[in-house]
């Protein structure tokens, strides 16, 4: 008999194993869901700019792709605003404000950037999320939404949209001001107005598809268009044929280069986001594994972009609204296509009278609550690294673009852990009083007890390639300051990783020693610090009995070697000839009080 692969058997077994009365429930949560999700993806299409029918085209093959793939119950993958926004960034710089082009760029950005998690999670690299700090994605996200909100604004106020970086369109938008249009304007507060207040009243309540319908039945009514107010237009009815996103035009190079590093970007964001709403709303059943929510991940992407859909992401909002909603199954997920389908093959028509202002006001909705000006705070009462992360991130995305700006925030963030790594400092350690093998740093501690002779050292953090001159530059230190010692205990328990330049480091300041008649003794040593040395050839070098598992043990042995010997003889010969001077000099005293006497 054939096996199933692997996520074949898992989904069947679910199946197989479906009890009835979840049925209700998942159908239910997947009904509602998809009321928020239709208008978001639509808004999120125009902030992709892309035409709104490509964010329907998106939601049913990456809920299935997910529904197939994904280990977590709740998690609701589809477009989302981080994504959305990366991918319109990317994508316009490359179309060239031709409509058509930006549909198959943003298609085949997905593809790739799907291609891209599918290696990433086969490959078991999820630990790369981990660079992706809460304080760098809180930025980029801040940094994300004020793009999204100044990028919707024209369309709130109806005035064309301005061009060139973020200083020139703040600037264009308050001196245009005067050209906004009342009609619009009225449009947008009230659609904003019963949005904000609605969702405060009854959070669960379908408000963005209440103000879509209301927008389309009030346009068509009153007949909007015709009175000046922009309107969404043609939206086709049907659903897409799958096909492969091919992109013809000039300078092909140049805009595979573009796609492939844009690429990494938007997986890199979506694969930030997915994984923290499904570890946020982690259900008791779910056995979430970071490699294999990448390749589900990965899986929707190619999925949305071979439907003409654009990439997506687990949605932090609608993962939520799932859980509310009282989903306990990715049935609630495929119920949700379901519904999308049906949207698209009945209704998706409808949408054409629906005016832009109110479009923009469910996206302005949408990510207002990404928005946490409280978290900025926190970071900087807890830890100004955190903080300096976080405004850079922000910063970054506003001055660079989203691309960049992340690309600087991860590179802030990593060179500042390289500093922080190289702070390692050095502990002289002392045998703590009344205890039997107990060992602390004596600046802690004055009433730690160090060994005459013997100068046990600890480094506070690991030592690797990025820190060992510094480090070794600071044992050299505490030797200058302690010219009597005879034996360098060092202690490695804070690392548990070694490194040729450490390796190279070590074997320099043994021979240094064995120069000056001392010794080295290594305790504490790991299992891959011990494999390394010994590979390199420095255990042989080091020498037999000078490796120990504490630190006692290690100064025992350490008493033992003609160094400590050395060091205890010289003490002792300084001793006598101290005492000898002493002698001498109150000898001299006597004779000169004798002479005095007798002068008397």
């Amino acid at each position: 008999m054939t096996r199933l692969p692997p996520w074949t058997a898992s989904w069947v077994a679910r199946l197989r194993g479906y009890p009835r009365a979840d049925a209700l429930p998942d159908i239910g949560a997947g009904l509602l869901v998809a009321a928020l999700a239709v208008p978001q993806s639509l808004g999120y299409a125009a902030v992709a700019g892309v035409p709104v029918q490509v964010g329907l085209y998106t939601l049913p093959p990456a809920l299935l792709a997910y529904a197939l793939f994904g280990s977590s119950r709740l998690l609701f993958m589809g477009p989302i605003s981080t994504v959305s926004v990366m991918s319109g960034s990317i994508v316009g710089q490359l179309a060239g404000g031709d409509e058509q082009q930006a549909v198959l760029l943003t298609s085949a950005l997905a593809v790739l950037a799907g291609i891209t998690l599918v290696a990433a999670g086969l490959l078991r690299a999820g630990w790369m999320a981990r660079f992706l700090s809460q304080p760098i994605v809180t930025g980029f996200v801040t940094g994300l939404v004020l793009l999204i909100v100044l990028g919707e604004l024209p369309s709130l106020l109806g005035i064309p949209p301005p061009a060139g970086d973020v200083l020139d369109r703040v600037r264009s938008l308050l001196f245009g001001l005067d050209q906004a249009s009342g009609r619009v304007l009225l449009l947008s507060v009230s659609a904003l107005a019963v949005l904000f207040v609605g969702h405060r009243l009854a959070p669960r309540m379908p408000w963005a598809l209440l103000v879509l319908v209301g927008g389309i039945a009030l346009s068509q009514t009153l007949g909007l268009e015709g009175r000046g107010v922009p309107v969404v237009g043609d939206v086709p009815t049907g659903l897409p044929a799958p096909s492969w996103p091919w992109v013809v035009m000039d300078h092909r190079l140049e805009v595979l280069g573009g796609l492939l590093t844009g690429a990494l970007a938007v997986a890199a964001v979506g694969m930030a986001e997915g994984l923290a709403a499904a570890r946020t709303f982690k259900a008791a059943e779910d056995r979430l594994r970071d490699d294999a929510e990448l390749v589900a991940n990965g899986v929707a992407d190619v999925a949305a972009g071979l439907f003409g859909g654009m990439a997506v992401g687990g949605s932090l909002s609608k993962t939520a609204a799932n859980a509310r909603a009282g989903a306990r199954s990715q049935v609630s997920g495929v119920a949700a296509a379901v519904v999308v389908v049906v949207v698209l093959l009945l209704v998706a028509g409808l949408l054409e009278p629906l005016p832009r202002a109110v479009l923009s006001a469910i996206v302005v909705h949408a990510v207002w609550g990404l928005l946490q000006p409280s978290e900025f705070v926190r970071f900087k009462r807890l830890r100004r690294n955190d903080f300096v992360s976080s405004m850079v991130a922000m910063g970054g995305v506003l001055v660079l673009g989203p691309l960049n700006g992340l690309l600087l925030a991860v590179g802030q963030s990593l060179l500042g852990l390289v500093y922080r790594s190289s702070q390692v400092q050095i502990d002289r350690m002392g045998k703590v009083p009344h205890e039997k093998a107990a060992w602390g740093a004596i600046a802690h501690d004055g009433d730690r007890v160090p060994v005459p002779g013997v100068l046990v050292l600890r480094p506070d953090g690991p030592i690797f390639w990025a820190n060992a001159d510094p480090v070794f530059r600071r044992i050299r230190r505490h030797l200058r300051h302690h010219p009597e010692t005879g034996v360098v205990v060092l202690d490695l328990e804070a690392s548990n990783q070694m490194d040729s330049t450490t390796v190279d480091s070590l074997s320099l300041l043994l021979t240094e020693l064995r120069e000056e008649g001392r010794d080295l003794f290594l305790v504490r040593v790991f299992g891959n610090v011990k494999g390394v040395l010994e590979r390199a050839g420095f255990l042989d070098e080091l020498g037999e009995g000078r490796l120990w598992h504490s630190i006692s043990a290690g100064v025992k042995a350490a008493k033992q070697t003609p160094a400590y010997a050395a060091v205890v003889a010289a003490a002792d010969a300084a001793e006598e000839e101290s005492d000898d001077e002493r002698e001498r000099i109150v000898a001299k005293d006597v004779d000169r009080e004798r002479g005095e006497e007798l002068d008397a």
